[in-house]
């Protein structure tokens, strides 16, 4: 068998693979997310607690370390990752009320960027050749804003579950991919060895 045929066969493998893997790990994710919503909520928190306190450290470094920073660089270093890890082990210390609370402004900050985003829908409406639909986008996008806002709980609940059924539907559209390659595989492989036969 020639290289090329090997190196086809190795690529579909190599693809079919990671998809396999990628899909299961979403599916399983999705299925956590679903059963478990507040330890999965957690375990979120305790891996973006444990970032804040990676990144802090790396900052100290940077400004203890850096020797081609300026003295204030330096110490903005320093301050900035002391903050990452005070605000880490706060995180650490009670992670419900952290994710809680993480959850809260993400919904917080995804309702003001609706709002914003429709604003600024309406600023461009003049200069859009779409202008019903532009005017359609800046009224949804405000009003969804707003009711994020109001309801910040109830749109928190939302997108978990909005996630978790994500998780799962991409999760097994990749399993599926990955069965299916193998079949176009077959195909590509046959006819990289009639090209390097002929």
């Amino acid at each position: 068998m020639s290289q090329a045929v090997n190196e086809a066969k190795s690529l579909f493998t190599s693809i079919r693979i990671t998809l396999a893997v990628s899909g299961v790990i979403a599916l399983i994710a999705g299925i956590v997310l679903l059963v478990w919503p507040i330890k999965s909520a957690v375990i979120v928190t305790a891996i973006f607690a444990s970032y804040l306190v990676v990144a802090g450290v790396v900052y100290i470094g940077l400004g203890i370390f850096s020797k081609a920073k300026g003295g204030w660089a330096r110490v903005g270093h320093i301050v900035l990752g002391l903050l990452y890890i005070v605000a880490g082990v706060i995180a650490f210390a009670n992670l419900g009320a952290a994710a809680a609370t993480l959850a809260l402004v993400v919904v917080i900050f995804i309702g003001i960027s609706w709002i914003v985003d429709g604003v600024v829908a309406l600023t461009l409406l003049g200069q859009d050749g779409s202008r019903v639909w532009t005017l359609l986008y800046a009224i949804l996008s405000i009003i969804a804003g707003i009711i994020v806002l109001f309801s910040p709980l109830i749109a928190g609940l939302a997108f978990w579950l909005f996630l978790g059924i994500s998780l799962i539907a991409l999760g097994i559209v990749q399993i599926v991919r990955a069965i299916t390659i193998g079949k176009e595989a077959k195909g590509f492989v046959a006819s990289v060895q009639d090209g390097v036969t002929s």
